[in-house]
């Protein structure tokens, strides 16, 4: 059989495994990008996060800032993995951290359980860490070099006191090594002893340690090679099984979130520009900035080649500089659609076709493709 043609068959496959595991996992269905059954684990709502561009003489007021984060909101039901999706520099880090509070907002509100995350008291905040945990996008640069292994998964013990007995640890650290495929006997070995994917994997086993009901995955596989990235992402679905976890999973590569998503959110210039499930992103999707991003990924079929660079939508221009976006909707300077009213009107994420599909365009239609 041809490489493209087991390629196929291993999409499939994939297909059909998430289809069967979201089936499993009884999500609600979304409206508008709301979740319509049940209370969401996780809602999101107007988060800004703005960086200061530096300040003034004798240090007195800002000089300007940026809006690295504008207005971003979104819901995630238990057990749901939210993708999203977008170039470098478009905020998506920046929502994770400050998801996590590494970074604290500007504006906005994220509710978990019914509480605002930003309005917490840090003896509250601590327990929310027991929550709410991260997996970072660098698997050499987010481990301690001077700890071992054992003693990175052990470290939110010692920190959370009350969650595992001191006599406990050592074996519990081990059980977490093996269950994301490492050997128990790793635990005295360094960091640097270790390759890209296992350090990954250890990075997992520490966000387990408190049982968390949220990981945010911050483009976890976006360092490994491609074999490896298929591992790690294999790993992770198993563990959400087992654990019953919801992920807000972050990513650049389209293919990436799709395998493992069960709702994609596109963003542009620190703003949700399409939100939806699987199907309405990557089948009908509606914004011109999704579209292109589509248009642009690789298909291994040399069959299909040919039409797929028929279709390719070539963006001109730049990113604008998020200091000083472009007036209206921060993508007209690089749309193809945009005309004077783009300029003039800054279009809602809204619902336009009452699919549950919202998308930042006043001319939002699917693109059907050239034969």
């Amino acid at each position: 059989m041809p490489v493209h043609a087991t390629r196929h068959v291993r999409e499939r496959a994939s297909a059909a495994s998430r289809g069967r595991r979201r089936q499993a996992k009884c999500l609600p269905f979304c409206r508008g990008g709301v979740l319509v059954t049940g209370e969401p684990l996780l809602k999101v709502d107007g988060l800004v996060k703005e960086f200061p561009l530096g300040r003034r003489l004798l240090g007195v007021g800002e000089i300007g800032a940026v809006k690295a984060v504008d207005g971003v909101s979104f819901e995630l039901a238990r057990g749901e993995t939210l993708g999203i999706v977008g170039e470098s520099g478009c905020g998506k880090s920046t929502v994770a951290k400050t998801l996590v509070r590494l970074e604290e907002p500007t504006a906005g509100t994220a509710t978990f359980e019914g509480e605002d995350i930003f309005a917490m008291s840090p003896k509250r905040l601590r327990k929310l860490r027991r929550e709410i945990q991260i997996i970072f996008q660098d698997p050499y640069g987010s481990l301690n070099p001077r700890m071992t292994v054992g003693d990175i998964v052990t470290e939110a013990w010692d920190i959370h006191r009350d969650t595992v007995p001191r006599r406990e640890r050592k074996k519990r650290a081990g059980e977490l090594l093996e269950r994301v495929g490492l050997d128990a006997s790793m635990m005295n070995r360094y960091p640097h002893q270790f390759s890209g994917g296992q350090r990954q994997r250890i990075g997992i086993a520490r966000a387990l340690t408190l049982r968390p009901k949220i990981i945010v995955c911050d483009e976890p596989v976006s360092a490994l090679d491609v074999s490896v990235q298929a591992q790690v992402m294999n790993l992770l679905e198993e563990i959400q099984d087992d654990f019953g976890l919801s992920y807000i999973f972050i990513a650049h590569d389209l293919s990436v979130v799709r395998h493992i998503s069960d709702r994609v959110g596109v963003m542009y210039l620190g703003r949700i520009v399409e939100i939806g499930d699987e199907k309405a992103i990557y089948d009908e999707a509606t914004h011109p900035y999704t579209q292109a991003l589509l248009s642009a990924a690789p298909n291994p079929d040399p069959d299909e080649a040919a039409a797929a660079k028929a279709n390719r939508i070539v963006l001109e221009g730049d990113v604008p500089n998020p200091a000083d976006p472009p007036s209206g909707c921060n993508f007209r300077t690089r749309c193809w659609k945009a005309d004077e009213k783009c300029a003039e009107e800054d279009p809602a994420l809204i619902d336009r076709f009452g699919h549950g599909h919202p998308a930042a365009c006043h001319y939002a239609e699917v693109r059907h493709p050239v034969a």
